[in-house]
């Protein structure tokens, strides 16, 4: 699936060519291979680890034969994370609703009073709270170009579009003032949630397994476009994802609990963030569990944020049926 070019300058993706992938400059419509002698590091990674956007975009104003129509390449991931942290609960209406829907351990709440009950919690936390992460297998990114297959074992798949940074310099303990300097940019991330697999029935002192609920192939659709931290102002964009042409979600960034500076120096504190890993901040109001419509063999999800493009994943049904081990789960 092509994507149209980001609004910024120049953008990094990543394209198929035969059965490689290569890293590309995107700049308007076109796109160029980046190797390490014009990239001026190894690896993708090692750019983003002292990244120098003055050298990229020096290439991108430059002609030559190396361009080709973005529109004539596959993308796919553009960025190859070695750890993805996903930010729970970051954004008030999003809880709010998933309260209400029922999806906690307390189902002795009405409806009204479990909003308010959510409200309360919220604003309490946004206040005196921390940041909640939890970790996704890097082996889920895929990019728009693979179909989201649906587990047989499950109706109940879900979308949850997310802001994505992609960290650049080594952060490890930093704090809220200097978190942003270890950001190398932002990405478009699906983070695909199966919803009946959230809490554990069989012991629910457990609590929540987001091991199931949220890796399974394919359930991190990523990019298609890797946008330098400069153009964005990641504070203060929109979020949109479309299913089937009707809009689902529609969100700013600006209702984040905690703000990205507060993300990464929370989620720096136990674990450094590596170069080119991911960080989710969270998705707004809008999911399938507040529409109470889930993803459908045929579904078309158009996910777009300000300025750094848009994804296109298609859904299809996993082929045969599922097993007696998965019914039971």
């Amino acid at each position: 699936m092509n994507s149209a070019a980001p609004e910024a300058p120049f953008a990094l993706a990543r394209f198929r060519e035969g059965n490689d992938v290569r890293l590309g400059l995107v700049a308007g419509e076109r796109i160029r291979p980046l190797g390490a002698e014009q990239l001026g590091s190894a690896n993708l990674n090692a750019f983003l680890a002292a990244p120098d956007w003055d050298r990229i975009a020096a290439l991108a104003a430059e002609d030559g034969d190396e361009w080709m129509p973005l529109a004539g390449v596959t993308l796919t991931a553009p960025v190859e994370p070695r750890q993805v942290l996903q930010a729970g609960a970051n954004y008030r209406e999003h809880v709010i609703e998933l309260v209400a829907a029922g999806l906690t351990q307390n189902s002795d709440r009405t409806p009204e009073e479990a909003r308010e009950f959510a409200a309360k919690m919220m604003d309490d936390r946004a206040k005196n709270g921390e940041p909640y992460f939890f970790i996704g297998l890097p082996a889920c990114v895929v990019g728009d170009d693979v179909p989201l297959t649906l587990p047989a074992y499950s109706q109940v798949h879900d979308w949850e579009l997310e802001l994505a940074v992609v960290i650049g310099r080594e952060a490890f303990q930093v704090n809220r003032q200097s978190a942003l300097d270890h950001v190398a940019g932002y990405t478009i991330v699906n983070d695909v949630t199966t919803r009946d697999l959230v809490f554990r029935k069989d012991m629910k002192e457990i609590g929540t397994d987001w091991y199931r609920a949220k890796n399974a192939p394919g359930f991190l659709p990523t990019g298609p476009f890797l946008v330098p931290a400069r153009f964005v102002d990641a504070g203060n964009v929109g979020i949109r994802l479309d299913l089937n042409g009707q809009t689902m979600q529609n969100g700013l960034t600006s209702d984040l609990l905690f703000d990205i500076a507060a993300l990464i120096s929370g989620a720096s504190q136990t674990m450094p963030l590596l170069p080119g890993d991911l960080l989710l901040t969270g998705s707004p109001s809008g999911n399938g569990q507040h529409w109470k419509r889930f993803l459908r063999d045929g579904d078309v999800m158009t996910g777009s944020i300000d300025g750094l493009g848009t994804q296109v994943v298609r859904c299809v049904a996993a082929v045969g049926e599922p097993t007696q081990e998965s019914v039971q789960r």
